[in-house]
């Protein structure tokens, strides 16, 4: 397995500034960029180097990825996926499921139906789910943001443990930002 941090010259931590990643992966990915090379086998070891680079990248600046990865460095394996929601988000869990189980029945019914008046008349009902959804978005941002600052804070010092646990808020936040945004794009059509 590549070491994304050692591609991209970071350290082995938990936070990296999103900024300080771009500007990095920037400079390495114009100097061995394919497009610099003309013969063929230094453009094909280019474009290993180049797919490989990106990879790297895509790992390191997301959040749950990184800790992902960081974790299976560290420790020579993936982490164990989680079955048990987390105490610190199990309000968010309940209030994720019991908007969307709702919005799901009302999307369900709102896109079998053929008519376009009848679809045009569900559209206030429509706004004010998509006004819900976007409230509860709104709250897991800002739950990720505080992740985001968990992560920050744990630079100087970290153990496994204590990032495995950050890395599965990561995931269930993630997955809930995800399953809304979709009702979210269902919902204003």
């Amino acid at each position: 397995m590549t070491d994304a941090f050692a591609l991209l010259e970071f350290p082995r931590q938990p936070w990296l500034e999103p900024d300080t990643l771009r500007q990095a992966f920037l400079v390495r990915s114009t100097a061995m960029h394919p497009d610099k090379f003309t013969n063929p086998d230094d453009k094909e070891s280019a474009q290993a180097r180049f797919a490989e680079l990106n990879l790297a990248h895509d790992t390191l600046r997301d959040p749950k990825r990184r800790l992902q990865h960081l974790l299976t460095l560290e420790r020579g394996h993936k982490p164990e996926e989680v079955h048990d929601i987390l105490p610190e988000t199990a309000d968010l869990f309940l209030e994720v499921g019991q908007l969307l189980k709702p919005i799901d029945t009302f999307l369900a019914e709102r896109e079998a139906e053929t008519s376009p008046l009848l679809k045009a008349q569900s559209y206030p009902q429509a706004l004010e789910w998509l006004e819900e959804t976007n409230t509860l978005l709104s709250r897991i941002q800002q739950e990720l943001q505080t992740l985001d600052a968990a992560a920050r804070g744990l630079n100087a010092q970290w153990d496994c443990e204590v990032l495995e646990k950050l890395f599965h808020q990561y995931s269930y936040l993630q997955k809930w930002q995800s399953q809304l945004n979709d009702r979210a794009v269902r919902l204003g059509l």
